[in-house]
């Protein structure tokens, strides 16, 4: 028996595609003049021209929903626009087999001044349709966007959600066999996003090919039978959608973490910097002992570094599951915040404390080992302190750690607020700041189950 593969809807075949940066370097006197030399690209020097797209090839069988993602500049709109003829590539060949709608620029044929009725017939037939196929639709259409009372007003008193959702509304009505998706999706509220997403599902149902560029990971491995993951112009990964956006995943966390060790090593060097030896703060420790409270605007201290420095925090680190160093974390995760710390005398009374913000600056948590009622003895010489956090139940955000080794009344040794940034990751969209462990229970008559995978 013979096999027959499913035939490509979409093929992009080494495609390449240099746009020409804006200098003062060169410039063409006239139009004229510029074709007339016929050495644009050619007489440009390296540094003028960059490749948004670099030998990238990819294939789409009819039928199939194809997600493409990357960072901003990756290339993703670049693709999708020469997919569209848009723009012409400059190396490589696209090939596209059907009637194509692009959801790209929205409303971008529209004319402000005329009516929202008669740019819907433009639009329509600007998009393959004739004026018979947009009157048959034009119910529809007015009746998707939303806009039944405003439809014969001038376009140019539309706000930008009504003209957006014109656009999308005619795109999407042309009935294409190829829809070409550029994160329109935030073209309205959440419930016309809703009924955005059903019409592409109800797209998918009748064997539509769909081309979706989006920053939306979790609609990519939804609705996506491949993925195609574009950096920097070239192709870096494609295939199943959950394997290309884990390992998008970590390849942006890995960055990540390495722009936050950057960052919190120039503000523990500035601190070091700016800071004096000796100096007392009007404002004690987030975290000092009940002998010595913090005022109402404790947390309102700047970023910096100051006390007596009888005792150093000489280091400080974040470390993950895994016992490495990192400044990215997902929620739940183990998290150990390490202290290296010195004493430059004997000391016996101390306490060592640590507090976390949110962006906001508003605290989390704060704690410190008086509190916890441990009673100091004696440190001399250098040590370490470790502050185990089991599971770190913080909802996705960026967030600030203090760290402070301080007499028990509150009296600083050492003091660095807002030194060290960490960001906690979680692919569950919570609001709020803290995430508690919990389940959710159903009587036998709610029939409701968990998303798959």
């Amino acid at each position: 028996m013979t096999v027959t593969a499913t035939p490509a809807a979409i093929e992009v075949s080494h495609v390449t595609k240099i746009y020409r940066r804006y200098t003062a370097r060169r410039q063409f006197a006239t139009l004229k003049s510029a074709l007339l030399s016929g050495t644009m690209l050619r007489d440009l020097n390296p540094d003028e021209t960059f490749p948004a797209l670099s030998d990238v090839s990819f294939s789409v069988p009819a039928g199939a929903t194809y997600g493409v993602i990357g960072r901003n500049g990756s290339g993703k709109s670049t693709a999708l626009k020469v997919v569209a003829g848009i723009t012409k590539p400059t190396a490589g060949t696209v090939r596209v087999h059907g009637r194509i709608s692009a959801l790209i620029e929205l409303g971008a044929g529209f004319h402000p001044e005329i009516s929202g009725r008669e740019n819907v017939f433009i639009n329509g037939i600007m998009l393959g349709l004739s004026k018979r196929e947009v009157a048959r639709r034009f119910d529809e259409i007015v009746e998707f966007a939303e806009l039944r009372d405003f439809i014969d007003a001038p376009v140019k008193t539309y706000s930008s959600g009504m003209y957006m959702r014109l656009g999308f509304a005619v795109a999407i009505h042309v009935d294409p066999d190829v829809l070409l998706i550029d994160e329109v999706l935030a073209v309205g509220d959440e419930g016309f996003t809703h009924k955005c997403l059903d019409k592409f599902a109800d797209f998918r149902r009748r064997g539509k090919t769909i081309l979706l560029v989006t920053h939306s990971l979790n609609l990519v491995e939804r609705f996506c039978d491949e993925a195609l993951w574009l950096d920097g112009g070239r192709a870096k990964l494609s295939g199943d959608p959950r394997r290309v956006v884990g390992a998008y995943i970590t390849a942006v966390e890995r960055g990540e973490a390495q722009s936050l060790a950057t960052e919190n090593a120039r503000a523990r060097e500035a601190a070091d910097a700016a800071s004096t030896a000796a100096p007392v703060p009007d404002a004690p420790s987030p975290a000092s002992g009940a002998g010595s409270p913090a005022p109402d605007d404790g947390f309102r201290a700047s970023a910096g570094r100051w006390g007596s420095r009888e005792i150093e925090i000489a280091e400080v680190r974040l470390i993950g599951e895994d016992g490495a160093p990192s400044h990215l974390f997902h929620t739940g995760e183990r998290v150990t915040v390490d202290l290296a710390v010195r004493a430059t005398v004997p000391v016996d009374d101390f306490a060592f404390g640590i507090a976390l913000f949110n962006a906001d600056g508003i605290c989390c948590f704060g704690t410190n080992t008086a509190l916890e009622q441990f009673v100091s003895d004696r440190f001399d010489g250098s040590g370490r302190v470790s502050f185990v956090i089991e599971s770190l139940d913080l909802t996705e955000g960026t967030y600030k750690l203090d760290v402070a080794v301080h007499r028990r009344d509150g009296y600083p040794y050492d003091y660095h607020r807002l030194l060290y940034t960490f960001r906690v990751r979680s692919r569950t969209k919570d609001v709020g700041i803290y995430r508690p462990r919990h389940r959710w229970d159903f009587s036998p008559e709610i029939r409701i189950r968990p998303a798959t995978g």
